[in-house]
């Protein structure tokens, strides 16, 4: 098991893992791209269009605003 300093997050390797088949992709890999996917999935449109207007109204981006409403959990 390889130790992880404080603050790590637990993400994929930044580096390509080195395996003998290159097409393999790492379980950790696939788990972050699935839950990637999950959280970015296309909201509903009246779920879009608040978040939009909201995001104008903080001077934010939509991209922006989502991030923060995904790392608060709301």
């Amino acid at each position: 098991m390889v130790r992880r300093s404080s603050g790590h997050n637990g993400g994929p390797p930044l580096e390509p893992e080195l395996d003998d088949d290159p097409g393999a992709v790492s379980s950790r890999l696939w788990c972050w791209r699935r839950a990637h996917k999950r959280a970015w999935k296309t909201p509903a449109r009246e779920i879009a269009l608040r978040r939009l207007a909201r995001a104008k109204e903080l001077g934010m981006t939509y991209q922006e605003y989502t991030l923060e409403i995904l790392e608060r959990h709301l």
